[in-house]
């Protein structure tokens, strides 16, 4: 599978993934071949290019709830930038507690982890993206941690419009996190310098909602810049402290113009070494939601070997048991003999999912997938 650039788009090649109208109507399936007319309508959406399937490739597995989430996303995204525009220009909202509601719905209840899948953004959606993936996160992490219902509501309102600044920017930091950071300090600013607008289109809860906000990107502004930071993780509210885990988290992952992403490995692992600046009880929330070095994952160890995961670990993410490749050795990357092993990083293809090895899992298993 690779990520092919709309300008270099042959007619006969294979789709990787669905394709979905910004209503949520699916146009093209995956493993379709693109004709010139198909090569043209796509265009037409204002993606940057879309993901091939190598000419001998087999089509990769992809579930119903994977497909359902993708969708999900595409649906909302559009709904999220009219929202965000409407309230630059009016300073009124009109459809963000229906779409907050929405998000809640799906993913504020629920019970166990989910995959959560990285796509690549356009520049025309790539805020409302943004916005939608973090509100996701914060839903899981808020129910994980048992926020009262009003709570919740107001966290997702302030992780739809935490971004709102950037809406309009023409700064080069939000698609290709080049490093820059005068263009990154120019984006913090630039962010937090329209949240007024946030306080007076929320009515009741505008200033709750800004607070959030205001809290969560000081934050992470203080520590990228290596401030001492005036605000201890004590003195912000909980909405902050899991809307800080959850920008960060989808910023580092998400796959910007540039295509180059951290691995959910690297993020969870920085989140962990650095208790000062993120919420230590938030960031095992957002482990408990979602699923990252589960049984099935390959990955890499830090002795260069391939390896499959067998057992996840739920006291420390970081250290699974694990099938190594080499010898087909066993390694319970938790105990204290195997302290000089550590999970690296993840295999993940070309689209930034998981490379799932679960014929060797079954094998391990005896079939049932479960170790």
């Amino acid at each position: 599978m690779k990520f092919v650039r709309m300008e270099n788009l042959k007619t006969g090649m294979r789709l990787a993934r669905p394709i979905y109208s910004k209503n949520g109507v699916l146009l093209f399936e995956r493993d379709s071949q693109l004709s010139q007319q198909a090569i043209e309508s796509v265009k037409n959406f204002g993606l940057l290019g879309i993901y091939i399937l190598e000419p001998a490739e087999p089509l990769p597995p992809m579930s119903e709830e994977d497909k359902e989430f993708e969708r999900f996303q595409i649906m909302t995204v559009a709904g999220i930038q009219d929202e965000l525009e409407r309230i630059l220009s009016t300073r009124h909202t009109k459809n963000i507690l229906n779409i907050a509601t929405q998000i809640i719905r799906n993913y504020g209840h629920m019970d166990g982890k989910i995959n959560f899948y990285q796509n690549l953004r356009s520049r025309d959606d790539f805020v409302a993206r943004h916005a939608l993936n973090v509100a996701m996160l914060c839903a899981l992490m808020s129910h994980v941690l048992n926020l009262p219902r009003e709570d919740q509501q107001r966290l997702i309102f302030a992780a739809l419009v935490h971004d709102i600044g950037r809406v309009k920017s023409k700064n080069s930091e939000i698609y290709d996190n080049s490093g820059n950071s005068e263009l990154r300090h120019a984006l913090f600013v630039e962010t937090l310098g329209v949240y007024d607008v946030i306080e007076e289109s929320f009515a009741t809860d505008g200033s709750a909602i800004k607070r959030i906000c205001t809290q969560a990107i000081k934050k992470q502004m203080d520590y990228e810049e290596g401030k001492e930071s005036s605000l201890s993780i004590e003195k912000m509210v909980t909405g902050a402290k899991i809307l800080h885990i959850a920008n960060v988290y989808d910023e580092k992952t998400a796959m910007n113009l540039s295509g180059e992403s951290e691995s959910e490995v690297k993020a969870i692992k920085e989140f962990i070494d650095h208790p000062e600046v993120y919420d230590e009880e938030v960031v095992k929330a957002l482990i408990a939601s979602i699923n990252i070095l589960f049984p099935g994952v390959s990955v890499e160890l830090s002795t260069g070997e391939k390896a499959l995961v067998l057992v996840e670990n739920v006291f420390n993410i970081l250290q699974p048991t694990v099938l190594s490749f080499k010898d087909n050795s066993i390694l319970d990357l938790s105990l204290k003999a195997n302290n000089d092993i550590y999970v690296k990083d993840i295999m993940k293809t070309l689209d930034n999912r998981y490379i799932m090895d679960t014929d060797s899992l079954k094998n391990f298993t005896g079939g049932s997938g479960n170790a």
